[in-house]
């Protein structure tokens, strides 16, 4: 993927100064602020994660260099394993990174825990901050204040094999009926392919079919969003199991095996369209350098994912992921600078180049997809509307304890129907909005 070329005079614009220290404050829980050592960072593994590392790396060595006498270790860990790392880190604070990314999901159950550093002040006072896409600023902000700066902001889409529709003379499915119905002819003609490979643990690529459908994960009661207000699941409503029935018809032996599929997350259904073995896919514009790298290669297009209404667009999860500082650092200056060279305006054109990852600042976003045809069905997504995870710390635990991958593996399996799996989901989401508070 040869991106990063086209953004030269970006990052020249763009390039941050690595020296120019963040305003401090008391609220770190250490009582320590060295200016020299080691600073652990933790950052996930994505598929295909070379081109992710060769931009951290520059990030860091000029870093290094601007920061005599301090190093930088950085750890790709697993995003499904997160939460248990996070969750020891935030109780040991010896075995804690001083910087981690993090998904916008797990921002107010990480606030609600004690772990992540408030950097409301430090933030307000970088000036790349004015450009911050509002949307990835509410994603790092809980009670008002600040815990994280935004990364990139992501949206999923239909991707599709251009060979295998013009062999068989298909047109991008503009409904969800379309969409099931030209899986199964994919499948049908070429028994070797998934006609659409989905996942029975993929959260949100079976979102957008109960928000298609007119549900909702959950409704607010009495609470902003933003300040983790209360809220009562609404998975289990008859326009949610809905949805939930249209993504779990999907499980069959004429389109994508139970056997298989059940088990498969996100980023296994890229991997299988990647290697070839799937007509089509739901996959973000943060899975185009796996798709890049893969047998697809030059063979694949990507429309937004269509709605019920035929023409329609449906509702995405407006994902991404931040970084943000531990609490518990003993180097919160270098931490908080770390934080911000690695979410700058450069790093983020750099890492559109090597991942596709879109930008959280508009102006770099713009120019982006300006210069990336590519990008173009993802804008459309997100400017057709989005969807958002509970701003509550209990989503952490709902998210962690596969609530909703367990609900959609007990339909596929034929164990519990929709109404009775959506029920039992309904009652774990609400223990855990309750016990958050």
């Amino acid at each position: 993927m040869k991106l990063a070329p086209r953004f030269a005079v970006l990052l020249a614009a763009t390039a941050v100064v690595a020296g120019c220290a963040p305003q401090t404050s008391d609220n770190s829980s250490s009582d320590k602020d060295d200016q020299s050592g080691t600073l652990r960072v933790w950052l996930f593994q994505e598929v295909g994660n070379d081109p992710k590392a060769k931009v951290v790396d520059s990030v860091v060595a000029a870093f290094e260099k601007a920061h005599k006498g301090t190093k930088v270790d950085v750890e790709y860990i697993p995003i499904d394993t997160r939460a248990q790392r996070v969750k020891a880190a935030f109780n040991d604070p010896k075995s804690a990174p001083d910087v981690m990314e993090y998904g916008n999901t797990d921002t107010a159950g990480y606030v609600h825990d004690g772990g992540l550093l408030d950097v409301t002040k430090d933030f307000g006072a970088w000036s790349e901050a004015k450009d911050t896409d509002p949307t990835a600023k509410q994603s790092v902000t809980v009670d008002g204040k600040m815990y994280g700066s935004p990364f990139y902001v992501g949206v999923r889409a239909l991707y599709y094999r251009t060979d295998v529709f013009k062999d068989l003379g298909l047109q991008p499915p503009k409904s969800m009926a379309e969409l099931a119905a030209t899986a199964r002819k994919i499948h049908k003609a070429k028994s070797d392919l998934y006609g659409l490979v989905v996942g029975g643990a993929y959260t949100y690529g079976a979102m957008p079919f109960v928000w298609a459908n007119g549900g909702e994960l959950a409704t607010a009661k009495g609470g902003s969003g933003s300040s983790g207000g209360s809220y009562t699941s609404a998975i289990d409503s008859a326009a949610a199991q809905k949805g939930i029935k249209a993504y779990t018809s999907l499980f069959t032996s004429d389109n994508c095996p139970a056997a298989k599929c059940a088990v498969m997350g996100g980023n296994d259904t890229i991997t299988a369209f990647a290697a070839g073995k799937a007509g089509m896919a739901i996959g973000g514009d943060f899975s185009h350098t796996a798709v890049e790298a893969g047998k697809v290669k030059g063979k694949y297009a990507v429309v937004p994912l269509p709605g019920v209404a035929s023409g329609s667009v449906a509702p995405a999860f407006a994902g991404g992921n931040n970084i943000g500082v531990l609490k518990s650092t003993s180097h919160r200056t270098l931490a908080v600078d770390l934080m911000e060279q690695l979410t700058s305006k450069a790093t983020q054109a750099s890492m559109f180049g090597a991942m596709g990852f879109l930008p959280t600042f508009t102006d770099v976003r713009d120019a982006a997809a300006a210069k990336v045809p590519f990008e173009k069905p993802f804008v459309q997504t997100l400017a057709a509307g989005t969807k958002f995870v509970p701003a509550s710390p209990g989503w952490s635990e709902i998210d962690s304890s596969l609530v909703l991958p367990t609900m959609l593996q007990e339909v596929i399996s034929g164990k519990k129907s929709v109404a009775a799996a959506s029920e039992d989901a309904a009652k774990k989401m609400n223990s855990a909005f309750s016990s958050a508070g």
